[in-house]
């Protein structure tokens, strides 16, 4: 039999109580509930209850500025934050304040039962690891992080990202092109204690590989051929704050191992240097490959891998949240509005199609194919042939002649289709001038399918596709990386 203790309930919503107060009580607990802030403070001021369930969302004030006040007064009082307002900065302000837990709404009861034992069961003469040494709460950074979406999988991030932020624990990311794991890593340092010191990113597929130690460690001046000054490395330019690795698993194993040696000694040495330096920053990696497999094939050293996983973070493909994605195309579409691009909406079969799509691309397809629609069509709302347009594959069984002729016509369309749309956009200024930078932001609109396109039309092949382009193999790795281009080879280009 449950040990009886007394839980203090405070929602607004009367149904939500009903169902929590039923499901405390069958496992023994005494339970009150409130629709209010003040009744839930004036039984924690009087010492009433060995646990607190609080929504955020009540009519006389916020449940999370009320946390602050009933940890200074009852420490050791553990509270459980509710809200339907899921945000990451929800789940991170409510970290911060001293909740022991936070659920989104709907939760299942199962779990919120469990949560309630494991609270009433642990040691709280202090607050968990995740919550000492906290400061203020930061201010909000949504709209620099813009996190969109309320899915499962999403809430899971965010309840991760907001344990980690008074933490210097390793976070490995692991996630398919496009699912924002650079984000990911920019949320932990910018809710984390280093967020006044720099964040520094580094995609170590883009080092060629003689480089990458002088990229990360510096060399001094001499070290090496065409080394006349010397260069900090990526580390010390983090020094203090956050060093990201991105795509660490295409790191080569010699680099791995100088790596590990800085990981596990905490300094490191200039190429051509003799004094070591203090590395004083924290390390956050992502990957889009599955690094255990890498290590089995002995290309990924174990002992890098076991350090640096100390946190994973797997960041879902958006086609397993594709209830966030009319969420996603909302974000976007004002994004571009607030740019002077025309504004557009979709109608609900549009939306519903987008919503089926596959998205091997993930979220940066979605925002790209977003951008397509404000540029180049006229439609002030967009139905779902235009959809079904922009989503149909490419035809991959023409004869190469064949492809080339319709090639040529197709540049001559596109011409005449750029022209009218960009005529439109002129035309929606009233005869003021677009933004700053138009030009840029034509051409990477143009320039990111075209050499998406090409890749998959040489199954991932950079030599065929640089061929094909017109272009130097370096140049087109540049543009892969300026544009954030993924590369996946074999297949059908998908």
């Amino acid at each position: 039999m449950t040990e009886q203790r007394t839980i203090l309930v405070a929602d607004d919503d009367k149904a939500i109580r009903t169902v929590v107060v039923q499901a405390l009580n069958r496992q023994g607990h005494d339970v009150r509930a409130t629709g209010n802030a003040t009744t839930l403070w004036n039984w924690v001021e009087a010492g009433d209850g060995d646990l607190v369930i609080t929504d955020v969302v009540m009519p006389d004030e916020n449940g999370l500025d009320l946390l602050p006040r009933i940890k200074r007064h009852r420490p050791k009082l553990p509270i459980i934050v509710m809200s339907a307002h899921s945000t990451l900065q929800t789940a991170v302000k409510a970290t911060e304040r001293g909740a022991y837990e936070y659920l989104p709404k709907p939760f299942d009861l199962n779990i919120l039962v469990g949560i309630v034992q494991k609270a009433l069961s642990i040691d709280t003469d202090a607050p968990p690891e995740s919550l000492q040494g906290l400061g203020d709460p930061q201010p909000s950074l949504d709209e620099q992080l813009p996190f969109i979406g309320r899915s499962p999988s999403m809430q899971d991030i965010y309840r991760i990202i907001a344990r980690l932020t008074a933490t210097d624990l390793t976070a490995l990311i692991i996630g398919e092109s496009g699912t924002g794991k650079e984000l990911v890593a920019r949320a932990l340092h910018m809710y984390s204690k280093r967020a006044e010191r720099p964040f520094v990113a580094v995609n170590m597929a883009a080092i060629p590989r003689d480089l990458i130690e002088s990229e990360l460690f510096g060399h001094e001046k001499g070290a090496f051929t065409g080394a006349n000054s010397r260069r900090s490395g990526r580390f010390e330019q983090a020094l203090g704050g956050t060093l990201f690795l991105d795509e660490i698993g295409d790191m080569p194993l010699d680099a791995q191992t100088r790596l590990l040696r800085v990981l596990q000694q905490g300094e490191y040495t200039p190429v051509g240097g003799v004094t070591p330096r203090r590395a004083d920053a924290r390390i956050i990696a992502a990957t889009h490959h599955d690094l255990r497999e890498l290590v089995n094939q002995g290309q990924f050293r174990d002992d890098l891998f076991y350090r640096i996983n100390v946190v994973p973070i797997r960041l879902p493909p958006l086609r397993e949240r594709s209830e966030d994605v009319p969420a996603l195309v909302r974000h976007f579409l004002a994004n571009l509005e607030a740019e002077k691009l025309p504004a557009k909406n979709l109608d609900g079969a549009a939306m519903e199609r987008l919503c089926r799509h596959g998205w091997p691309g993930n979220v940066r397809e979605l925002e790209n194919l977003v951008r397509r629609l404000a540029v180049l069509y006229s439609d002030d709302v967009i139905g779902v042939d235009i959809i079904e347009r922009e989503l149909a594959e490419p035809a991959t069984n023409q004869p190469r002649d064949a492809m080339a002729e319709g090639a040529r016509a197709e540049g001559e369309g596109l011409g005449a289709t750029v022209e009218k749309q960009l005529e439109q956009y002129f035309a929606a200024h009233d005869g003021s001038l677009p933004t700053a930078g138009l030009y840029g932001r034509v051409l990477r609109e143009i320039e990111r399918p075209l050499i998406s396109l090409t890749l998959a039309a040489t199954r991932g092949n950079q030599i065929k596709a640089a061929s094909v382009l017109g272009l130097n193999r370096n140049t087109l790795r540049k543009k892969l990386r300026e544009l954030d281009i993924p590369v996946v080879r074999g297949g059908s280009g998908s």
